[in-house]
């Protein structure tokens, strides 16, 4: 027993002796400066159908009971009053809006020889009117212009007067083209009233602009920030209201922790353009700051041994910062040599296997005078293209969740009732890379096409 406790020592001894410890420079990082970096605007188109029964529900809601009221008998000598009495019905007709407005008027009407030789009847009327309403859309509103086309009562009002009865239509229908323009103005604010959509958009736009993580093993997460909002005329077939909407934003994927909405429902203008492309053409930048780039390489090399014969050594924590446009990669080692080496290279990026990579690795001039005194077997070539290969990462399951992440959007998503959105998406093409005294940022590119309908607004 005494034997083996020896041999053990000998053996832990004949071990710790055979590691070397190097200290050797560090290259020191350029100066920090803001995360900066180019980014290109995206743009999204969102075709918007809305059904015209759905404009005629929300009508039917905002106009109800009294909807006009003339006190007055001094100036034409008669009073008005009038109500909605059944469901007002839109159908097209030309491309423009027809409206039935089933009513009840009762009239108070002032007929005599002067003020004091008059009396007054109240007359009940029951009948419908006819209006017809060109579109558009402006400032977040579905608007109308509407005329009235007809007035039509069930039956022919009169009154009796010296024991005949004298049919008094030709006296009503006039009062009514007096306040018509009240008429087709309460119309008008009452679609206006219904299709202000503004807040429905926003609060949509609000949700999908929350940054959303796409891959919990990477912290990474997608944020997308608004720019401008465009929209066509509105355009009335068969029974839907069609229009062109467009969203011109950034779209980010950013590593680490999850990052602040960068939305602003008040800086939000929606703009009236004539024509849109008919698809999204979508510009992503991937943000992967150094920190987070080495918590993620220090998994890469976690149980990774590199060396020959009985000298190894293995990574226990990777660094990485910018010096003189190139990446430093900052390897601590354990084993037959333990300390520090600093490692050099440009990023790359793999489009077959969608990995980040460093290209030109080299040990930093230091670092490798060190470890040919330190270590031969360390500075080799077949060493550090071995810790080459592990110096790498893919962003590929960022890229497929995040378009994943961006088809939860696109699969009859309904931000809210009676609102759905459909599309479908490309593959996410890489484009270039940028270096930053922060940050590898990653440009790629996807497009697709989307629609948004309105059916069934409550």
């Amino acid at each position: 027993m005494k034997f083996f406790n020896v041999a053990l020592l000998l053996i832990l001894l004949s071990g710790c002796g055979s590691t070397k410890k190097i200290e050797t420079l560090r290259p020191e990082p350029d100066d920090a400066t803001p995360l900066i970096y180019d980014n290109e605007s995206s743009f999204i188109d969102l075709p918007v159908t809305i059904k015209l029964k759905d404009i005629e529900t929300q009508a039917n809601k905002t106009l109800t009971g009294l909807i006009y009221e003339d006190n007055n008998i001094e100036d034409d000598d008669y009073t008005v009053k009038i109500w909605k009495t059944g469901n007002i019905t839109l159908e097209n007709q030309g491309g423009k809006i027809k409206t039935i407005l089933p009513l009840k008027a009762t009239v108070n009407y002032r007929y005599g020889l002067g003020r004091l030789l008059s009396d007054t009847r109240e007359i009940n009327l029951n009948g419908k009117i006819t209006l017809s309403s060109g579109i558009k859309l402006t400032n977040w509103k579905l608007n109308t212009t509407t005329e009235l086309k007809s007035l039509d009562w069930t039956e022919s009002p009169s009154v009796t007067i010296a024991g005949r009865s004298i049919p008094i239509t030709y006296l009503i229908n006039p009062g009514i083209k007096l306040f018509r323009a009240k008429i087709e103005k309460s119309i008008d604010n009452t679609i206006d009233k219904s299709m202000d959509f503004k807040s429905n958009v926003l609060d949509a736009l609000e949700k999908i602009c929350t940054p959303s993580e796409m891959s919990a093993d990477y912290e990474s997460w997608l944020r997308i920030v608004p720019l401008e909002l465009y929209s066509t005329d509105a355009t009335l077939n068969k029974d839907v209201i069609s229009m062109e909407m467009g969203l011109k934003c950034y779209i980010e994927t950013l590593v680490g922790k999850k990052p602040d909405s960068k939305f602003d429902r008040t800086k939000i203008v929606l703009k009236p353009v004539a024509k849109m492309p008919d698809k999204i053409t979508a510009n992503i930048v991937a943000v992967s700051t150094f920190k987070d780039a080495s918590k993620i390489m220090t998994k890469n090399f976690q149980g990774q041994e590199f060396g020959s014969g009985n000298k190894k050594v293995t990574v226990q924590n990777v660094n990485l910062w910018h010096k003189d446009g190139k990446m430093v990669i900052a390897l601590d080692l354990l084993g037959s040599v333990t300390g520090t080496i600093y490692l050099a290279g440009f990023p790359q990026y793999n489009d077959t296997s969608k990995e980040i990579f460093f290209d030109q690795l080299d040990y930093a001039i230091d670092t490798k005078s060190k470890l040919v005194r330190a270590a031969n077997w360390l500075a080799s070539g077949y060493i550090l293209k071995k810790i080459q290969e592990t110096c790498r990462y893919s962003i590929k399951p960022n890229l497929e969740e995040g378009k994943q992440n961006m088809l939860k959007y696109m699969k009859n998503y309904s931000p809210m009732p009676g609102v759905f959105i459909n599309g479908t998406m490309n593959d996410i093409q890489f484009k270039k890379m940028q270096l930053t005294n922060k940050a590898i940022i990653a440009f790629l590119s996807i497009d697709g096409k989307v629609d948004v309908k309105v059916d069934g607004l409550k």
